[in-house]
């Protein structure tokens, strides 16, 4: 008879080969920024949320936080360099989308600005200024930028938190697990938007199919790891991930039918929270 220790492996490798390859499924969006040498108007939070997402889950699989989690370690070290990969790429290519503007800062009452230290940062019209000066707005690139630099900030904080302030593995798991929760949870929420969007327009142009299955199957997969010798950190979001890419199969069958066919598609950007607790289960529109 094969053991639960067994079972458990063989599931959680099926789990990190569905995550693997919903870590690449953003390819063909890189390679079209690559070819186009432009972002468009694609957008970054989604890789820059599961490069966060990603490092609580890896700090939470090493032995010092939670023993015996190397397949949760493994596959979120390869979702770290991956998602650090688009993130380069994403830097690099937004030069074109980094404008310099002029604008009267004394009036920086139009929507489109944030002015802070002399720079004027857009937000979301750069060109809404009436007043002319010569003061650069700094858009995609200084953003991505600064998030990065919030996200290993609160990543120093939560890791000497934790390995001085809680001395035994379930102190430490505890912690760290609330907050890979938390931040699963929240990052859970956007497929409410394509969902909506969907609801709206009565058309699922924007919803793959096969990403919405692979992303059922690995909640599914990982929510059933997690249940073999309970975790109840690793439950929680994959379960949430297993009921969400449900729902976007139900709608996919119910409106597919109500879809305009169009001959060109357009690659949209994914949220891959897929890792070994996670299951990539958001999707993000690209607004045009």
């Amino acid at each position: 008879m094969v053991s639960a220790d067994v079972t458990r492996n063989i599931v959680g490798i099926i789990g990190n080969v569905i995550s693997f390859g919903l870590f690449l499924s953003p390819v063909p969006t890189f390679w079209r920024i690559y070819k186009a040498k432009d972002v468009e108007e694609f957008k970054p939070d989604p890789y820059l949320a599961t490069l966060m997402n990603c490092l609580l889950w890896f700090f939470y699989g090493l032995p010092i936080v939670h023993p015996n989690s190397t397949l949760v370690l493994t596959i979120n070290g390869i979702g770290l360099v991956i998602e650090g990969a688009y993130i380069i790429i994403f830097i690099i290519y937004a030069a074109k989308n980094t404008r310099v503007h002029t604008c009267n800062p004394p009036n920086a009452s139009s929507s489109g600005l944030l002015y802070l230290f002399g720079v004027s940062f857009c937000t979301e019209d750069p060109f809404a200024c009436p007043n002319p000066c010569h003061v650069p707005v700094l858009c995609v690139q200084w953003k991505m930028l600064g998030v990065l630099a919030i996200e290993a900030a609160f990543m120093a904080a939560v890791v000497a938190g934790v390995l001085v302030g809680a001395h035994t593995h379930e102190k430490r798991s505890m912690i760290v697990g609330i907050l890979c929760v938390i931040f699963g949870s929240i990052m859970y929420a956007s497929p409410l938007t394509i969902m909506g969007k969907v609801i709206r327009t009565k058309s699922v142009e924007y919803m793959p199919f096969f990403l919405s299955l692979v992303n059922f199957l690995n909640g599914l997969c990982w929510t059933g790891y997690a249940l073999i010798k309970f975790d109840i950190y690793i439950t929680i979001p994959n379960a949430l991930g297993t009921i969400f890419g449900l729902i976007q199969l139900i709608l996919y069958f119910y409106y597919y039918r109500s879809t305009p066919r169009k001959g060109k598609n357009v690659e949209l950007p994914t949220v891959l929270t897929k890792n070994a607790v996670t299951s990539g289960n958001v999707s993000v529109t690209v607004e045009k």
